[in-house]
């Protein structure tokens, strides 16, 4: 494994960590057996962080999480979420009384004392307008509840607001082969403002690991079912946004820029980690030969200047006009 700095932590990173929504639920049936089994398996591969919320399956993402670390001596870090229980989800859900009992939750599902990182879950953009939000997260800081705090966005310009404020640490956004946008501004003042980049949605929700077909089927409970259109959260977080269909068209283009040897889902990941404003990418996996196939992405060799145009080409014909101003 390799690590990168994340943001002025202190905390090197594993560049190919653990989405553990997955293992939380909204993905289609999962035993936790296996969920653990694949919990394991990134240990083992050196994978130093993983990325949890409250939300995934009412908790019991994190407490999966927590067994890992009876489980285990090694340290890891683990990132989780709070503010999508809150029901409406809006702004003045955002008060102290709400977030302090978030992570009162969050602490005891992953039974300990301090959090290492929490970040904001997408929250609506009202709450950059409200500096009282970031002062409460300063004082849940103060008071040893958290290490650090970030937030994770929807949106570029959510994302340049929540870095305007010195203390949050590090910003997660959906960043990959079909959702350009990032690096263009967002990326470089990141960087200017030493902010950690966690890379989410890495692989399109399925659709660039090239194993989704027109005929593929999702079960009731999996997202990709239920939100295609963005019928119970932001579409964006479905196939990043893009038509079924016409992912798949571009899929069968990007196919000619995997590696010998390598498959899309780990060329998808490798183009991810040619831009140095990224501390790490957290695709989900379910059984350990998937945290496997992730985790050996840092081994291949980087694209090609040839290779990187050839997917800005893809990307500019097929997939810029469904997604590039709408995040």
């Amino acid at each position: 494994m390799k690590y990168r700095a994340f943001g002025s932590t202190g905390w090197k990173v594993s560049e190919i960590s653990f989405g553990a929504w997955a293992i939380g639920g909204s993905w289609g049936k999962q035993e936790d057996g296996e969920s653990m089994a694949a919990l394991h398996r990134a240990l083992d591969l050196g994978i130093n962080f993983i990325d949890t919320a409250d939300v995934y399956g009412d908790g019991r993402s994190e407490r999966l999480i927590a067994r890992l670390r009876r489980e285990r001596s090694e340290p890891f870090y683990v990132a989780t979420k709070a503010g999508r229980r809150l029901s409406p989800h809006e702004a003045d859900g955002y008060n102290e009384a709400n977030l302090t009992a978030f992570i009162e939750r969050s602490l005891k599902n992953l039974e300990t004392d301090s959090l290492d990182l929490v970040q904001l879950h997408c929250p609506p953009r009202e709450v950059y307008y409200r500096p009282e939000v970031f002062d409460v997260m300063d004082k849940l800081a103060g008071a040893g509840k958290i290490r650090h705090y970030g937030v994770s966005v929807e949106k570029v310009e959510d994302a340049l607001m929540a870095i305007e404020y010195p203390r949050v640490q590090s910003v997660q956004i959906i960043f990959n082969m079909f959702r350009h946008r990032p690096a263009e501004l967002f990326f470089p003042e990141a960087k200017r403002r030493n902010a950690a980049i966690i890379v989410r949605v890495p692989l399109a929700s399925g659709l660039l690991t090239g194993k989704l077909r027109r005929d593929s089927h999702f079960e009731p409970d999996d997202h990709r079912k239920f939100n295609q259109k963005g019928e119970a959260f932001d579409r964006g977080e479905t196939f990043s946004g893009v038509d079924y269909e016409t992912g798949l068209e571009a899929v069968a283009q990007l196919g000619s820029l995997v590696p010998p040897g390598a498959s899309l889902a780990q060329a998808a990941l490798r183009w991810i980690l040619m831009f140095d404003a990224v501390s790490c990418i957290i695709p989900g996996a379910r059984r350990p030969d998937q945290v496997a196939d992730n985790a050996a992405t840092v081994e291949l060799r980087p694209f090609t200047e040839s290779e990187m145009a050839a997917v800005r080409r893809i990307y500019d014909d097929s997939i810029r006009p469904l997604v590039h101003h709408r995040w």
